[in-house]
């Protein structure tokens, strides 16, 4: 026990020789007699000073043991350790990434693409203990991460993603919701979601239809929109713009009508780029109300040092009661 005996607050033991020095400078002075033995005979001044009451009984030692004592408990003397068990929230995030040739348009600098690996970067550092998944999509889904507790692992591979390693452009949202729904089936918690950050789609009916399935297996489908109402000129995916059949060049645009409609469907929330903070707080919430069923971390257990300074309260009582008596300051 003494070989694990420290303190919690060492610092507060600073207060200790400052404490000490005044009931020592106190005990001097009362034992003093003042000025009188310089103007009046020594043998006289026992007979004209007046008998105290409880002269003999000093209290500074019993009031310097009351301020060490307190001093002591204060600090936090430790030296056993509680165990606990470690939990988790039983939450599970998949992140769907659109990497069609349009999320290169420039209307949001740098680029969309750029700006949605930031607003990922945001995301998984709020996802804090829940467990993080990551998918790409365009003419098709790819899973990139699996569902993982290794949030930087996922981070460094998002930073990485870009609409040129795509072997199929297309903006198909559907395959993404399938390929996140088959990660979350794995992870049986209650608070289960797939954000998507996209700047629209082409098969809205299917995405519809995708979306509404995984809000009745208990997911929620929430989209972060990447780009403006304004729109860029739409990339063709070869260094230059797509243009149409006149010969004038494609403006892309954010499609807000349809994604806000699909993340409707799927029981989550529409936000842009700008609102992300927004979806963040709420999600954070959503996590709150499922805390009541959060679970053991297999295999993770938590130490802490258990406070002591409460088994010096008994002494420290006693040496108050004490000093509290009648006459003795």
């Amino acid at each position: 026990m003494l070989s694990h005996l420290h303190f919690l607050h060492p610092l507060r033991l600073l207060a200790l020789p400052p404490l000490l020095a005044f009931a020592a400078w106190l005990a001097r002075r009362r034992a003093r007699d003042g000025a009188w033995p310089r103007v009046m005979d020594g043998e006289l001044l026992p007979a004209l000073r007046l008998e105290e009451a409880g002269r003999g009984r000093s209290p500074w030692p019993l009031l310097a043991s009351a301020w060490t004592l307190a001093v002591l408990a204060l600090a936090g003397p430790s030296w056993q350790r509680q165990v606990t068990a470690a939990y988790r929230l039983p939450a599970a995030w998949v992140l769907a990434l659109e990497l069609s040739p349009s999320m290169n348009a420039t209307d949001v600098p740098p680029s969309r693409v750029a700006r949605a690996r930031f607003a990922i970067d945001d995301l998984l550092s709020a996802a804090h203990d829940a467990r993080v998944g990551l998918v790409a999509f365009a003419g098709d889904a790819y899973t990139v991460a699996p569902l993982t507790t290794d949030v930087a692992t996922v981070q460094n591979l998002s930073r990485a993603l870009s609409p040129g390693l795509m072997p199929e452009h297309g903006k198909r949202l559907a395959p993404a919701l399938r390929a996140a729904a088959r990660l979350l089936r794995s992870w049986h918690g209650k608070d289960r979601q797939v954000i998507v950050l996209a700047d629209g789609l082409t098969d809205p009916a299917r995405a519809l239809l995708a979306a509404e399935r995984l809000r009745r297996e208990g997911m929620k489908v929430s989209i972060v929109g990447v780009g403006t109402a304004a729109g860029a000129p739409a990339p063709n995916g070869k260094g230059g713009f797509r243009h149409n059949a006149q010969g004038q060049i494609v403006m892309t645009r954010l499609q807000a009508g349809i994604l806000r409609r699909i993340a409707a469907a799927g029981g989550g929330t529409f936000v842009t780029l700008d609102q992300l903070p927004q979806l963040i707080a709420d999600l954070h919430a959503r996590g709150l109300r499922s805390l009541g069923s959060a679970a053991a971390a297999p295999g993770v257990r938590l130490a802490s040092w258990l406070d002591g300074g409460i088994w010096l309260l008994p002494p420290l009582l006693l040496c108050a009661a004490l000093l509290s008596r009648r006459g003795w300051i």
